[in-house]
């Protein structure tokens, strides 16, 4: 299964909670792609470039969906702007979309340096949000707001919709929006 959503939005956070839950691996993209490098993104970004991320980020992406073990991997926020990252989580597994308004995700991240696309400034960020949002709500089976839920209520609501999907349900177990 995989979590999507802004940086900011608590992947990092809630993922290893659900995963937990679920009894499964944990596996945080951006962590295993800054081992690869040998340094951190923002280093990698700014010598590399975003274009050659990107296909680390898919390489590693398809690595992921090949395992036999059931995970939990938590994705970069960029992920799902290719198109086939998008089309290769869905079917590789489940697709939550983590979410929360642009001030919680400002507060959470602020003007962080290891955040390379926030280089821009504020008026950057909140284009980029925009553009993202309807990619997520795209490349998802479900959204829950971190917002709203703490992140142990997240877990809780992730790994039961997980399971509830697994055994051929569709919608959340309790019969509400996410």
């Amino acid at each position: 299964m995989f979590l999507v959503g802004f940086m900011g939005a608590g992947k990092t956070t809630v993922g290893p909670l659900v995963a937990a839950r679920l009894g499964r691996r944990w596996v945080d993209m951006d962590a295993l792609l800054e081992a690869r490098f040998g340094r951190p993104i923002a280093a990698f970004f700014q010598a590399e470039g975003e274009a050659a991320f990107r296909r680390e980020e898919k390489a590693l992406l398809f690595r992921l969906t090949d395992e036999r073990a059931p995970l939990v991997v938590s994705t970069g926020g960029g992920v799902v702007v290719d198109p086939e990252n998008r089309a290769r989580m869905r079917a590789a597994g489940t697709v939550v979309f983590l979410y929360a308004p642009l001030s919680a995700v400002r507060e959470r991240v602020g003007a962080d340096p290891a955040r390379p696309l926030l280089a821009g400034g504020e008026a950057a960020m909140r284009a980029l949000f925009r553009r993202r949002f309807a990619l997520y709500r795209a490349a998802a089976h479900c959204a829950i707001s971190t917002a709203r839920f703490s992140p142990e209520a997240a877990a809780a609501r992730i790994a039961a919709y997980v399971r509830h999907r697994e055994d051929g349900h569709a919608g959340m177990p309790d019969g509400t929006q996410s």
